[in-house]
This record gives structure tokens, C-alpha cells and sequence, in this order.
């Protein structure tokens, strides 16, 4: 199934490209300062309710800038985003509702201690701020609640309160663990997949982990495969895991609204993550509970409702919030304290609390052509959204030059993350791959290994001379027996909630009754 890029997405890059302009007519009598007091200088707003729908300003320090979205579309201004022209609803409003902040810095204290000040002055426990629900009459407990703000934060990292296996933290988030010497760190490299496993993709997985190549350890190459449900042959999924891959988990539906993720309550991530799980366990026949990892949709993280339903579920890591481009990168961590560099995902609904979960951060790639000479440029965390890669030589650069930047600093573990339909967009892309892979097992120290062998080698860190007999890793050294079924079922099945769709389910397993989605995931026909 072809990548389909959302139309949310289309908008945006529109959005990006509409002329922005200074409009001196426009702001005749317009009293500049008055209109930015207070305003951030990335918010969208009208001056006239009664104007052109597609015209929107914001503050800069040189004054308003006027952006005006293409034709055929208009500034949807709650969503601060061109959509097309029928979708908005909003064009007589002039700017989103201000929220009401908390009260957290003063001269003196307004309330008694282990108590804050709503915006309007009302003391609350300090437990009850950016708690999910609102405390205070004017909401503002719910309104402050980022990495930064969050009153009941995660503390910063305290190396002697997190030891290894469990907590593993750094200030910056580039300190090795157990200390080793970077000549001595093997540099392991993640492969990652995200979408439906099925027939458009499963020839290219067959041919980059051909099980012919080999780590210097004796083992197979393997990869992290992030499932969606969608379209996905569960046979061809139970077999991926019999090689030895890592199956994680990318949701059930893959909505295509990225504020559902941002903002999905507890509920949401249950059905959505533990739903997906539930399907894969059941009809790729995954019994071993080796199904731990997920990673959002659109990588639009769902802040602490998110890691709240991951640690009860005992998801034991996420791997959607993306670190940027910097010197040197960073290592994985737990959220049992601060994240140790900036919340970059999308719409950054980082978590603020402290969770038992492990973030296999997505470092960014530096994409530029030529690091020595060329400007910066920002970075990608999945290779097909680093734009600037026309050709197999270019894609190879950056390969080669990504590895470097990890090998030759703290060795941190290299993420190439991929959607299989761009390999597949160019056979020189794909070709280019398996040379990069080729000729890095020809090195005596870098690893091709899953996210959870990452995390195992973290867990206890031995150096590179003992790795032959690294135990974590020889458990999925060798494929077991044969494919499970040489024919699978193809169920042609439905649900009332795709209605007029019939989808088929490819399975080793017996077909269930009707489609597995979102309130059935058993497929028996009642919610779960």
C-alpha cells in the first residue's frame, strides 16, 4: 500500500509557501504595540473579522507580518493552519481564546505552603495542577503544563538516584553508560519500519535481512518493525518475528488527525496501543509478550496520558520524541527524571512526569551534502523527510556521514528510520542501503540490532571484547523452525464501524468474525 501524504500535511507545506508580505495599506491606524502586548510571536490572528478569510498576521520584532494562504484555502484559526476553503469554520473570529495562566512566580508567596495560585488568585494543592483535570474556576491549573511549567515535574536527572538496570539518565543526555570508553562501545545501528507489513514491502525486508548478513557477534542483522494494522499480512508478521525482529507497535487506526494523538485522552492510547498489541499477539500468533515498544502515529506524542496508559500496560518503551541536530547525540533514556534535551516532537506534548518507560530517542540526521562546507541546515528524523536526498550517492553521504558523527563521538546508537515505500521509490535507495550495510559488517564493532537490544545492552553494558558472548543479544540469534503456513487465510471480513469496507486479513490463525478495529479488536463481535 502506497505512502499516502495526508492532506493535513499538503496544507501545511502550502502554508509554508504562501506569500508573506508587509501590507502598509492594511495597517493604517492599526496601534502596533497594543495589538502584540503579550501575544507569542508564533500565533496566527485576524485584525478584522470581516476580511479576506485567507489573511492572517503575527508579531515580529520588526512589526505585523501579513501571511496569506493559497487560493482555495483559508486560515483555520483555531487549528493556526491553511485548510481548505469549506473545512474552516472560524473565519469571523479574530484570534484563539486566551487561556488563564497559574500564578507561579511573585515577589511573596500568595498561598500557604504546598498550595498554588490559580489565575485568579484561588489556592489549590499543588498535586492538582496538570493533573488532566480542571481544579480552578478559571481552568488555568490545566493551562501551564509543559516540560518547563509543570509544577509536579520530573526532577532534573540525579545520577545517584538512577542506576542501571532500570534508570539510566545523563545532564545532557550524551554520558555512555557503565562508563565505558567509546573505542570500547560497540556502535549499534537501529533499522526502523513504520506501517503495514503486507505485500508491497515484504520482497524488500526479505532482501535487506537476507539472514546471510552476519554481525561480527555471529548473529543475523535484525530490525524494529513499528506495525500498523491497516492492510497489515499478519502472517507475514509472525514470520518477521520467527527471523528474530523486533514487532512494536505504530496504532490501530493511524488516524489521520495528528491533534487526536497530541491530545488523545488515556482511553485513546489504550485502545489504540494495547489494541494493536492485542491484534498482532492474536493473529500473528506473538506469545512470548516480546511485543513492548511502540511509537505515535505522525510521531505526535500524547504527553503524560500517553506514558501514564504505556507504564500500566508495561510498554516498556516509546521511540516518537525526536532530539535535534546537535554536536554530539544522545543516548536513550528512562522518563523516571527530565528529558535531557529540548521537547522537539511535534506539537511538543512531551511528558513532564516522571514514568518507568525508556525513550529511544529519535536523533536527528544531518542532511547536508557536504558538512564541511555547507550551511547548516535543520535536521530529519526519518530519512524520507530529509527532502533534500534525490539520489543514491546523496543518500549514501548521509549514511556515511551520520555514522561518523556517532562513531567518532560517544558511539550512541545510529536510528535510520524509513518508511518502506520510499526505499522502494528508487532501487538505487535501497541498493545504497544494503551497500552501506555491507560494508559496516566488515568492521569488527558496529551492530545491526533491534531497539530491545539496545535497551538490553544499556541495561548491562560490556565491552566490545565480550560481545561474542553477550547473552541478550544470542536469544535471537538463530531462526526457529519453519514458517508457520505456507497458505494463510485470507478472511474477507467487515465491521460496522468501516462501513462498506471489506478487508482482508491475512492469518495463520482461524478468521474471526468480523474485522478487528478500534471497540473489537478480537474481531468476536463485541466491545472489549
Amino acid at each position: 500500500m502506497a505512502r499516502v501524504l495526508p492532506v493535513l500535511g499538503l496544507i501545511v507545506l502550502c502554508c509554508a509557501l504562501a506569500a508573506s508580505q508587509d501590507s502598509n495599506d492594511k495597517l493604517e491606524g492599526v496601534d502596533v504595540e497594543e495589538v502584540c502586548n503579550d501575544r507569542p510571536g508564533d500565533e496566527y490572528f485576524r485584525l478584522d473579522a470581516e476580511a479576506d478569510c485567507r489573511e492572517v498576521y503575527r508579531c515580529t520584532r520588526s512589526g505585523l507580518k501579513e501571511i496569506i494562504c493559497p487560493s482555495g484555502l483559508a486560515f483555520d484559526i483555531m487549528k493556526q493552519t491553511c485548510d481548505w476553503k469549506a473545512k474552516v469554520t472560524n473565519c469571523n473570529e479574530k484570534e484563539k481564546p486566551r487561556k488563564a495562566k497559574p500564578i507561579f512566580k511573585t515577589d511573596e508567596p500568595i498561598c500557604p505552603e504546598g498550595k498554588l495560585s490559580c489565575g485568579d488568585g484561588e489556592c489549590l494543592d499543588k498535586e492538582l495542577f496538570c493533573n488532566g483535570k480542571p481544579d480552578c474556576k478559571d481552568e488555568s491549573d490545566e493551562n501551564a503544563c509543559s516540560v518547563d511549567d509543570d509544577p509536579n515535574r520530573a526532577p532534573e536527572c540525579d545520577p545517584t538516584q538512577c542506576a542501571l538496570p532500570d534508570c539510566f539518565c545523563s545532564a545532557d543526555g550524551t554520558r555512555i553508560p557503565g562508563g565505558i570508553e567509546p573505542q570500547q562501545v560497540p556502535q549499534m545501528i537501529t533499522i526502523t519500519f513504520n506501517g503495514a507489513v503486507n505485500v508491497d514491502n515484504i520482497d524488500l525486508y526479505e532482501e535487506v535481512f537476507n539472514g546471510n548478513r552476519q554481525n561480527p557477534n555471529g548473529c543475523s542483522i535484525k530490525g524494529t518493525f513499528f506495525v500498523s494494522h491497516k492492510y497489515t499480512n499478519y502472517s507475514a508478521v509472525q514470520d518477521l518475528h520467527r527471523k528474530g525482529h523486533e514487532i512494536s507497535v505504530f496504532s490501530l487506526t493511524h488516524k489521520d488527525d495528528p491533534n487526536y494523538w497530541t491530545s488523545g485522552t488515556y482511553d485513546d492510547w489504550l485502545a489504540e496501543m494495547a489494541g494493536a498489541r492485542l491484534i498482532i499477539e492474536r493473529f500473528a500468533n506473538i506469545t512470548d509478550g516480546s511485543i513492548i515498544g511502540m511509537r505515535a502515529p505522525y510521531l505526535r506524542v500524547g504527553g503524560n496520558k500517553q506514558f501514564e496508559m504505556m507504564s500500566d500496560q508495561f510498554f516498556v518503551y516509546d521511540a516518537s520524541i525526536t532530539a535535534s541536530l546537535g554536536r554530539v547525540p544522545i543516548w536513550p533514556y528512562t522518563l523516571y527524571f527530565r528529558m535531557p534535551h529540548k521537547c522537539n516532537g511535534n506539537a511538543h506534548n512531551c511528558p513532564s512526569r516522571s514514568h518507568p518507560v525508556w525513550e529511544m530517542v529519535m536523533n536527528e540526521l544531518d542532511r547536508r551534502d557536504d558538512p564541511t562546507f555547507d550551511e547548516s541546515l535543520p535536521g530529519c528524523h526519518m530519512v524520507d523527510s530529509c527532502s533534500n536526498i534525490a539520489s543514491g550517492d546523496q543518500f549514501g553521504r548521509l549514511l556515511r556521514h551520520n555514522f561518523n558523527r556517532h562513531y567518532n563521538s560517544n558511539r550512541a546508537p545510529l536510528g535510520l528510520h524509513f518508511h518502506a515505500s520510499w526505499l522502494k521509490s528508487k532501487k538505487e535507495y535501497k541498493d545504497e542501503l544494503i551497500k552501506f550495510i555491507e560494508e559496516m559488517l566488515g568492521r569488527n564493532d558496529v551492530f545491526f540490532v533491534t531497539n530491545l537490544q539496545v535497551i538490553q545492552w544499556m541495561q548491562n553494558p560490556v565491552e566490545l571484547n565480550a560481545l561474542r558472548d553477550f547473552q541478550e543479544w544470542k536469544e535471537k540469534c538463530d531462526v526457529k523452525g519453519q514458517p508457520y503456513c505456507s497458505l494463510p487465510n485470507a478472511c474477507p471480513l467487515t465491521t460496522r464501524e468501516l462501513p462498506g469496507e471489506t478487508l482482508r486479513l491475512f492469518t495463520c490463525m482461524e478468521c474471526p468474525n468480523n474485522y478487528p478495529w478500534i471497540l473489537d479488536p478480537t474481531g468476536d463481535g463485541f466491545s472489549v
